[in-house]
């Protein structure tokens, strides 16, 4: 039995308003503009007839995924989670590339819907706003935004030239004629239609590139995911002033996205060699398990923001935990202790869990708050992230 266009199309609006409803649900989605959007736009579209899935059990492996495999009802339903979609693999691989499941990293993809409309909630966006959005992706976010303030509104950067021609053909299939989509680097910003009153970022930056804040309008806003090579991340709300400096808060919970491709780390490896020399040796007071934490991870992130960790298991030995900053020639290892304790090793210029462990107590004396409890402000010359203490204010300069 075949299904015809017509029910595919009704069964995808049923689905889109169904979407719509758990997003209020939720509490993602707030108000009727942004849900007569997520109502009329057809995510399917952006997605070509395909995307992959995670292979259970598997972290680093991905199957592809169309309605021919799974068919139409269940692609719909998938197309409709609310779930990120992976759409290309090591920059490069499509779902059409491959019959089989596929080992690597995810480059582009669908970010699950809740995510999109919680942070363009947040933007607060008015009728007559210019938004620019950094990192167009499939395109399914710049549709939003194109419905609800207009296409002509609405300047959109990919650095990706395949990804971007694909969700420009999304894009004017849909009738969104009059909006700008620009190959680029997106950290440099688009300063030929700035000032705008709005910029988004859907990928994630170590930091804020400054031009963005320049080409936003005084009173304007900049919702830009901070992350790093410890990939704890968090998305800060922030207003643009008269004097060139920019401030705001990061808001709660924990949000996720690929680093711009410029900001991803260098690769680590030869950990063993790395580690060899030793200039330290003690009892740490931290294990490793509070990296599996969302903002002891973002913490130690700010206090050693070079850093990059991973953990191996050699034959009978107990696993090792080593962090390394590959551009200091710094190493800290963690290996646990008979007594149920661990055991650091460092070296290098700077002791990295020294560093780490001094500020999760600055942190825990602060009462361990939550992401909504870091601020972020801008200069020209620096970043600062702070959180307030019982003796004052705490912060750290992003790199």
């Amino acid at each position: 039995m075949t299904t015809s266009i017509t029910e595919v199309d009704g069964r995808a609006v049923e689905l889109r308003r169904r979407l719509a409803g758990e997003l209020k649900e939720s509490g993602d989605l707030r108000s009727p503009q942004w849900r007569a959007a997520v109502e009329a736009v057809p995510r399917e579209t952006f997605l070509h007839g395909g995307c992959f899935r995670q292979v259970p059990g598997s972290p680093t492996r991905w199957e592809p995924v169309t309605p021919d495999r799974v068919g139409v009802e269940d692609w719909l339903e998938l197309v409709y989670s609310n779930e990120t979609l992976v759409t290309q693999i090591d920059g490069k691989i499509r779902f059409q590339d491959v019959v089989e499941p596929v080992a690597g990293v995810p480059t582009s993809s669908s970010t699950l819907p809740g995510l999109v409309v919680r942070m363009l909630e947040e933007l607060d966006v008015h009728d007559g706003m210019r938004v620019l959005e950094i990192g167009t992706g499939t395109g399914y976010s710049t549709a939003l935004l194109c419905h609800r303030l207009g296409s002509q509104q609405v300047t959109t950067i990919e650095v990706d030239p395949d990804v971007a021609a694909r969700a420009e053909a999304a894009l004017d299939s849909l009738g969104y004629d009059d909006y700008t989509i620009i190959t680029g680097d997106g950290l440099v910003g688009y300063p030929y239609a700035a000032p705008y009153d709005r910029i988004i970022a859907t990928c994630s930056v170590r930091r804020v590139p400054y031009t963005w804040v320049r080409q936003t309008r005084p009173g304007g806003i900049i919702l830009a995911t901070v992350n790093g090579w410890l990939y704890s991340s968090g998305l800060a709300k922030l207003h643009v002033h008269e004097d060139g400096t920019a401030q705001g808060q990061f808001l709660p919970g924990t949000i996720s996205f690929m680093l711009a491709r410029a900001h991803i780390p260098p690769a680590f490896d030869y950990l063993d060699a790395r580690a060899f020399y030793a200039d330290s040796e003690r009892p740490a007071r931290y294990g490793p398990q509070i990296l599996k934490e969302w903002v002891p991870r973002f913490v130690a992130q700010l206090a050693a923001p070079g850093a990059q960790y991973t953990w191996l298991m050699t034959g009978n030995s107990p696993e090792t935990t080593y962090l390394v900053d590959v551009e200091r020639e710094a190493f800290a290892t963690l290996t646990p202790t008979r007594d149920g304790g661990w055991m650091v090793r460092q070296g290098g210029p700077i002791a990295l869990w020294d560093a780490i462990e001094d500020a999760l107590d600055v942190w825990e004396a602060a009462g361990k708050p939550g992401m909504e409890g870091f601020r972020l402000r801008i200069t020209r010359t620096e970043q600062i992230v702070s959180i307030d203490t019982p003796t004052g204010e705490m912060s750290w300069t992003l790199p």
